[in-house]
Formats: structure tokens, C-alpha cells, sequence
């Protein structure tokens, strides 16, 4: 059943930032889903620990709303971060719809937010492999908006690029909405969260 038709809230129990490992890439446009998971570890003082059987840094603990949560950082590079999210999710046994991934999407504006129930990969390389790695695309995602280049800048260097100064203070003043809209997300499903966040602007 796809879960736009579910009547029960659907409440995400592994969520995933998706970034590239190694210090070179932190805090570039393509690890905001890295930045937003450590953000979420830190408030919920949980503890990453680094698993070889998932490939990647998994912290699990209770979030907001006490239930059992998991966060993983996939440390097998963008293009390969289904390898990852399938390991723990057989694991655990999770169903797709339990999964939240956070990722960047240069078709949004800086620093919007949009939460989906499901959708396409949209050209996003990480993406492409979680929708092959768990057999299709009905799991909801949380995509920020790192906004466009410019057009002396190609598409990989925008994306393995870091924010300017101007950019990092409006990314800085939507995370505390991208958490809220997690947390909601938690306590009363993706849909309460969507109908709730999905419209906030952040202005800079």
C-alpha cells in the first residue's frame, strides 16, 4: 500500500542525513543531511558509534517523543548510501515507510524545507540508491534547499562547495525549524509535519 493511502500516522523511526565521509566535505552544501543528524544527536544526547556491519555511524537512544529511535550517517560515500540505509533496515526490521532520509535539493531555495511521503530520486545520487537498495520510493524524505549555482559554477562544485557567509546564517536559522519539523514528525507523524512546515519561509 503506497502510504499516502495509510490512515495511521506515519512515524519515522530511522533517520538518515545523507553526506560523504572524510573532513574535506564537511559542512559543504552536499552534507547538510550529516549536519542535521548531528544536531538531532546532539540535542537528544545520543552517542555515534561507528558500525561495519552498516557501513556507516548509528546512534540509537529515545528521541521526543520516547519511542525507540535510530540516526545513521551512511559512510560509504553519497552514491552509494543504500548499501547502508538497507543493512540497518534489515537489521532492525524496518519497513521503508519507517525511514525519514535528509538530504540537499538545489531545486529549493536556500534554506527551505519540504517533507515528502515519497517521490522520485530528482537526480540526487544518494537518493537514487536508497530508492534501488529498498525496492522503491515510498518512504518519506526531508529535502533543504542549498538553492542553485551560479553560472561560472557547475553542479558538482556547487554541491561539494560551502556555504557563504550569507548562506550559512540562513541555513543557521532554518535548522531549528528543520528539528521542530522532526520532532513533530515523531510525536504526531509526517503528515501533521508536513501540513505544518512545508509552507515556512526563512528569511534571512
Amino acid at each position: 500500500m503506497s502510504p499516502e493511502k495509510s490512515s495511521t500516522p506515519i512515524i519515522p523511526q530511522l533517520i538518515i542525513g545523507l553526506g560523504n565521509p572524510e573532513k574535506k566535505y564537511e559542512k559543504t552544501r552536499h552534507n547538510i543531511g550529516f549536519e542535521v543528524v548531528d544536531t538531532l544527536a546532539e540535542k537528544w544526547q545520543l552517542i555515534w558509534k561507528e558500525n561495519r556491519r552498516f557501513q556507516g555511524l548509528i546512534a540509537e537512544g529515545t528521541g521526543p517523543n520516547r519511542q525507540k529511535i535510530y540516526l545513521l550517517k551512511p559512510l560509504t560515500y553519497m552514491n552509494r548510501s543504500g548499501q547502508s540505509v538497507r543493512a540497518v533496515t534489515d537489521w532492525y526490521k524496518l519497513q521503508s515507510s519507517d525511514v525519514l532520509v535528509i538530504y540537499d535539493d538545489m531545486d529549493l531555495p536556500m534554506g527551505k524545507m519540504r517533507m515528502r511521503l515519497s517521490g522520485s530520486a530528482g537526480g540526487h545520487n544518494g537518493m537514487k540508491s536508497i530508492i534501488a537498495h529498498l525496492g522503491g520510493q515510498n518512504f518519506p524524505r526531508l529535502r533543504i534547499g542549498i538553492g542553485k549555482s551560479n553560472q561560472t559554477d557547475n553542479t558538482i562544485s556547487h554541491v561539494l562547495g560551502r556555504f557563504s557567509p550569507e548562506e550559512r546564517t540562513i541555513i543557521n536559522k532554518a535548522f531549528p525549524l528543520v528539528v521542530d519539523a522532526i520532532e513533530m514528525s515523531l510525536k504526531e507523524g509526517i503528515e501533521k509535519s508536513m501540513s505544518l512546515f512545508n509552507s515556512q519561509k526563512v528569511t534571512p
